[in-house]
């Protein structure tokens, strides 16, 4: 249906190339090329300034796994949530491989002044000794995966002073949730704490989440390590702007994208492809001209070639 408009600036001699056709040149483009191609892109078009938050996740592609294989495509996204858009991301074989991919991706990034967060796959010391290289700070979630100092950080909760606390309620969604953050600035109890690179505070969120529908109450308590000397306001703050990527990148590439429905398996189909959705997403997030969201705003430039002109304005391109 749009072949007389694809006509005036490109040139088809075998008319509008096939499914097929299209699925080849995803599976056969070279990815590391394409990688460096959007991060010149992402370059280009982001405005970072001090104190932005990116936030560092993983994504599973769930449909790039074939009739019976065990491996799956999983991409690992950083997301600036004050630009909305995705900054870079680097594919691994599985969610174990994170911990290798996150200083690759980091190695392609400028984030300089701004505060990354991750979740626990990237509390490690080589990760935080990156982000100090970078002249970056850092807030890396804490579970079992480091031995002793999980231990360590809740004992200092328990038994050093407080430097601070700070309180956040949120209402929407049918729940109600009280968010509760404390700091502590002692490290005496954190053995090896030169070994973490830069840090400075350790954070503690308690968590209460009521939920109205069903009337039952959940507690969590988490814990982070970072190299912000700050108060626990700014902390609360910085850990929830975390779920941005969850639910700005993940939810709309599941929801408006049907990336997980995708059953692109041949060659590198899933991952380049996987790029190409991203690029999209990075355009869309952007416009101001239409107040629909991104499945209507997809819709939308399929719709109407003039709309779809102004999303692939020259100077993002």
């Amino acid at each position: 249906m749009k072949y007389d408009w694809l006509k005036t600036f490109l040139k088809l001699p075998g008319g509008i190339p096939t499914h097929d056709t299209f699925n080849r040149l995803f599976a056969s483009l070279d990815p590391d090329e394409f990688e460096k191609r959007f991060l010149d892109w992402t370059s280009a078009i982001s405005q970072r300034s001090q104190g932005d938050i990116v936030s560092i996740d993983g994504k599973a592609i769930r449909g790039s796994r074939g009739s019976g294989k065990k491996s799956i495509v999983y991409m690992v996204s950083a997301w600036a949530g004050s630009n909305k858009i995705v900054l870079g991301q680097r594919k691994v074989d599985d969610k174990s491989n994170e911990i290798t991919a996150i200083p690759q991706l980091l190695e392609t990034l400028v984030l300089k002044g701004c505060v990354v967060t991750i979740d626990a796959m990237g509390c490690q010391k080589e990760i935080a000794a990156a982000f100090v290289e970078k002249e970056a700070d850092y807030i890396l979630a804490l579970k079992g995966n480091q031995g002793t100092l999980s231990d360590q950080v809740q004992e200092s909760f328990r038994f050093l002073p407080v430097e601070s606390t700070a309180q956040e309620n949120d209402l929407g969604h049918g729940r109600v949730e009280k968010r509760t953050c404390s700091v502590v600035c002692d490290l005496s109890l954190v053995e090896h704490k030169d070994q973490w690179g830069g840090l400075k505070s350790l954070i503690k969120i308690e968590s209460e989440r009521y939920n109205k529908t069903t009337a039952k109450t959940e507690k969590e308590t988490r814990y982070f390590i970072s190299s912000l000397l700050l108060s626990a306001q700014y902390l609360n703050g910085y850990v929830r702007s975390h779920w941005g990527v969850e639910n700005s990148l993940h939810w709309s590439l599941d929801v408006s994208f049907n990336e997980d429905l995708s059953r692109k398996r041949a060659g590198y189909a899933a991952e380049n492809f996987s790029r190409l959705n991203r690029i999209s997403l990075n355009l869309l997030k952007n416009d101001k001209l239409s107040k629909r969201g991104i499945k209507g705003k997809r819709l939308k430039a399929g719709w109407s070639n003039e709309y779809l002109l102004k999303i692939l304005k020259p100077e993002n391109l």
